[in-house]
């Protein structure tokens, strides 16, 4: 059921819910299949008995109809995969965040100034903490990285079960020495991946640039960036022999990795 908190300009809605005010925002017709979301929009105030959209939802759905920048993030970790991500239009920015098992996500405004807080907050990147000052790097394949975490979930789901002894056994198995991944397997929290994307220019032509960075967060284990596969990767292009590479980074390269992915006025001008 959508609903809204008026004192921090949040919204409650899934993607059907997005979908029908984005139709009726730009006067296209809705489709008898969405007749049901337009309904819940409407019994949750959303919508008045004339078809009209609140007066609450003008800003947000000035900046879904027509962003400048779509910064979205994969979010994977024992509960699932998450879709978070940022909509960033001329005069407005708007956060959605979705919740483990949940249809609806909440969209919010957030001021533009902390666009890039905002997005580490999304990935839980604190700026104290995390890995030690030395560097290390992990490498292996896709294939033996997949059997890894096919092991972690099954272990995840067995009481009882030795996390890291399952782990272990499965990248032997697929042909890979355990050695630190297993490690970093187990204290996995989250593997992330951002992409920001914008209408712009390369090489003179014009088109869709777009700037990535992934990472997984491994708790008292640090932050890795993940260096291969190399972004951008296109469908079919990973094949479990596809190399596979973590390098531990600082908080702050992270930080740095998130400015660097939203394009500057120039970029925009472009």
């Amino acid at each position: 059921m959508p609903s809204f908190d008026v004192t921090r300009s949040r919204f409650r809605l899934s993607d059907e819910h997005v979908f029908v005010l984005a139709q009726m925002a730009t006067g296209q017709p809705v489709p008898e299949a969405m007749e049901g979301a337009r309904t819940a929009l409407r019994e949750a105030g959303l919508i008045d008995a004339d078809g009209n959209l609140s007066v609450l939802l003008l800003p947000l759905m000035q900046t879904v109809v027509q962003p400048t920048v779509i910064v979205s993030l994969e979010a994977g970790g024992r509960q699932g995969a998450l879709l978070h991500g940022l909509l960033i239009g001329e005069e407005h920015v708007v956060c959605h965040e979705s919740w483990p098992g949940e249809e609806e996500a909440v969209y919010r405004l957030v001021e533009p100034r902390t666009v890039v807080w905002t997005l580490a907050d999304l990935v839980a990147l604190r700026q104290s903490g995390g890995a030690p000052a030395d560097e290390a790097v992990v490498e292996t394949t896709i294939g033996v990285l997949e059997a890894g975490l096919a092991a972690l979930e099954k272990a995840a789901s067995t009481p009882g079960a030795d996390e890291r002894a399952l782990v272990t056994a499965a990248l032997e198995a697929a042909g890979g020495p355990a050695g630190p991944l297993a490690d970093l397997i187990v204290e996995l929290r989250s593997q992330w991946r951002v992409t920001a994307a914008w209408q712009g220019a390369q090489e003179g032509e014009r088109g869709v640039v777009a700037r990535v960075v992934a990472a997984w967060d491994c708790g008292p284990l640090g932050y890795w960036q993940r260096e291969l596969p190399a972004e951008p990767v296109s469908e079919g292009q990973v094949t479990p022999e596809s190399a596979f590479r973590l390098r531990r980074v600082t908080p702050k390269r992270l930080w740095q990795a998130l400015t660097d992915l939203l394009p500057d006025a120039a970029e925009l001008a472009a």
